[in-house]
């Protein structure tokens, strides 16, 4: 089981940027967790150079859903978040589709690649920029979110990464896996980046993972 979580906030801004780091040692103690990142998000969508100081995201790999939900539902991170927060909207996903690594090793396993071909899909993409790069892709950044912007199928998507500048990622949401093969495949400016990235070795380490959407459950605390 994977979720993908996104807090939402209006006030304790300040509150949020720290649990950047504190949360850590909350889910380091957290019974089934297998791999996490904490992320930051970017203003707009897609990649983005400006932080978006409003929302921020944690990515969790469970060994399985009773774990996923006893911390979403009843961990003291979860009772923090109600306190603070404006809104949460957690997915729950089933990984179809991976390669590449994150950190040095790829955290989705592969379950079951007979799956419903018209449920909504999400992707996760990720990468480390080599340093040398940063100019170049920076620079070719407003061609790629004017791709996935403009493609059809897409139903939502946000920049989000653990460091700004180097680590990156984008979260998407397609309203199904027909939408996202047309897109990789079939959309010129998706593909002329992608040419371009491994031609330029923009990358010291990527990643690129398709999920089933399970659920999605949204909370608001008004807070």
């Amino acid at each position: 089981m994977v979720t993908i979580s996104f807090f939402s906030y209006t006030s304790n801004k300040h509150w949020a940027f720290k649990q950047m780091y504190f949360a850590k040692s909350i889910l380091k103690k957290t019974p089934g967790l297998k791999f996490y990142k904490l992320l930051g998000t970017g203003a707009g969508a897609g990649f983005s150079l400006f932080p978006d100081f409003s929302t921020y995201s944690i990515l969790c790999v469970w060994d399985d859903s009773k774990s996923a939900n006893d911390f979403i539902n009843n961990s003291e991170h979860s009772t923090e978040i109600s306190k603070k927060a404006f809104s949460r909207n957690d997915y729950f996903l089933k990984p179809i589709k991976s390669h590449g690594k994150w950190d040095g090793i790829n955290p989705f396993n592969v379950y079951d690649s007979n799956f419903d071909k018209n449920k909504s899909v999400a992707i996760i993409t990720r990468a480390t920029l080599n340093f040398t790069k940063l100019i170049e892709f920076w620079n070719s950044v407003p061609k790629a979110s004017n791709a996935i912007k403009n493609a059809k199928g897409v139903l939502w998507f946000k920049g989000i990464g653990e460091l700004p500048f180097i680590q990156q990622a984008t979260f998407s949401i397609w309203e199904n896996l027909e939408s996202v093969t047309n897109f990789a495949y079939k959309d010129l400016n998706h593909s002329e980046i992608v040419k371009k990235t491994k031609k330029r070795n923009w990358y010291k380490e990527d990643l690129f993972s398709r999920f089933v959407i399970i659920d999605k459950k949204t909370k608001i605390f008004n807070n």
